[in-house]
């Protein structure tokens, strides 16, 4: 039986599978006192009328009526008590809804909170009401894939976790095909050409969890593949670690100069302490996206000045340059116009640029949206960059490699883009690519529920 302590930290590795401009668009910030707010535009970067009225009179599909679309969003909050899925989708919904919604019809957000072990239940929920997941995740969300290509409901996620769901059939991610290595271009670069004398010794450390025990296994082939060598590898039981000095000291006598860590930040920043502590800098350590907060800088303390400690966007616009980005600057703004005070992660970017292309290619359809007008729109996106949020993703392709990446690096003074040389704007294109050989499972489909998507109406 998992103890509640245990479940805790489970959620914390599973979810790592997976951090103030001035106004862009036209946006003014809300007015003091009675005065009512400016008007909102429309555009979103270089994306023009995301949202606005219309004069619908159908309703053609579950979800959808002549003034509503019912939305499902996928969270662990109850559990986790992070509410930056919860927020992405009020402040989507809230600016396009006073816009008009979409093509008229409001949007109306449902959260799954699923509380980490209740994924199954939210998504048999879902398929009873929901139109189309979108914005959403959940730690453990390969739980619901075959309840929810059963009922086929398309899912717009914000990131996924479990093999068998990441790339699963009538999903739409925008973090790279599930049979490629998504941080190959970043750890080429941190082998070959940032610290090519860490090759010949990378570790690799992960929280004891069916999420990260895959990740691990995937990791060991590319970096293999790479010309890298595995000097140490081990786990770390998910219920926590009182003491990390024995990892430190395994760390260290195997002199492992690169570290590749698959667990929550809170636990690395303790690690990285002791490693401070006994006098033992690594050349590298990947901390893995999750930590790209300011909580973790807070956490890692003066270790920052002893570790080098980098993290791949994977095409994400970094938060700290905002000022050159105008997409950035937007979202930035309708945070404080509509949640303010909540924090804009990078969950939370995925999350909006995920609710951008379900509006965008909802609207394509008209009066006449159905699950399967709405999907389709969205596969027809060549290079989607959720208005500049991100670097370009063909989503006409269901499983490929990333192209873009980009890398920042953690300092006492914040995150800051690393040195990793991009090429195109903030990111470094043309990334290298390794495609997996070996059986790590494969993502649901259709056919695994007996459907197909001639079902799909």
């Amino acid at each position: 039986m998992r103890t509640p302590t245990t479940i805790a930290a489970l959620a914390a590795v599973a979810l790592l599978a997976a951090g103030c401009g001035r106004s862009g668009g036209g946006d003014e910030e809300p007015t003091q006192g009675t005065a009512p707010k400016q008007a909102v535009s429309a555009d979103f970067g270089d994306l023009k009328d995301v949202c606005g009225p219309g004069s619908p009179t159908k309703s053609p599909a579950q979800g959808v009526t002549k003034s509503e679309i019912d939305v499902g969003v996928f969270s662990d909050v109850g559990f986790t008590k992070n509410p930056e899925l919860v927020n992405s989708a009020k402040v989507f919904t809230s600016w396009c809804n006073e816009l008009g919604g979409i093509k008229g019809r409001k949007l109306v957000p449902h959260i799954r909170d699923a509380k980490f072990m209740e994924v199954r239940q939210r998504m048999l929920e879902s398929c009873k009401q929901d139109f189309a997941l979108v914005g959403g995740a959940a730690g453990l969300d390969g739980m619901g894939t075959k309840d929810r290509l059963s009922c086929l409901l398309p899912d717009f996620p914000a990131q996924v976790s479990m093999i068998n769901n990441n790339g699963s059939d009538l999903q739409i991610a925008q973090t790279g095909g599930a049979s490629y290595n998504r941080y190959e271009g970043y750890w080429e670069w941190l082998l070959n050409d940032a610290y090519p004398g860490s090759k010949g010794s990378v570790g690799l450390i992960a929280g004891d969890s069916p999420v990260t025990k895959g990740l691990g296994g995937q990791a060991q082939e590319s970096i293999k593949a790479m010309g890298g060598n595995l000097a140490y590898n081990d786990l770390y039981p998910a219920t926590g670690v009182s003491d990390w000095t024995p990892y430190a000291q395994a760390i260290k006598s195997k002199g492992v100069k690169g570290l590749i860590f698959f667990g929550d930040f809170t636990s690395l920043a303790k690690l990285e302490q002791i490693l401070t502590g006994i006098n033992y800098k690594l050349d590298w350590i990947d901390a893995n996206n999750n930590s790209y907060l300011p909580q973790f800088i807070k956490l890692a303390g003066p270790s920052l000045k002893a570790q080098n400690n980098f993290v791949d966007l994977s095409g994400l616009h970094p938060l700290e340059t905002a000022s050159d980005n105008a997409a950035t600057q937007k979202l930035q703004a309708l945070y404080k116009r509509y949640a303010p005070g909540a924090d804009v992660t990078s969950v939370a970017l995925r999350s909006f640029s995920a609710w951008l292309l379900f509006a965008k290619s909802a609207a394509t359809c008209g009066d006449d949206l159905t699950r399967k007008c709405a999907y389709e729109a969205a596969r027809k996106e060549t290079a989607w960059t959720g208005g500049g949020l991100q670097a370009p993703v063909d989503l006409t392709k269901k499983d490929a490699p990333l192209d873009c990446f980009n890398v920042e690096k953690a300092t006492p003074d914040g995150w800051k883009p690393a040195d990793f040389k991009p090429n195109k704007g903030a990111y470094r294109c043309g990334a290298p690519t390794h495609k997996y050989v070996g059986n790590f499972g494969k993502p649901l489909t259709l056919a695994d529920v007996g459907k197909s998507m001639n079902d799909f109406k």
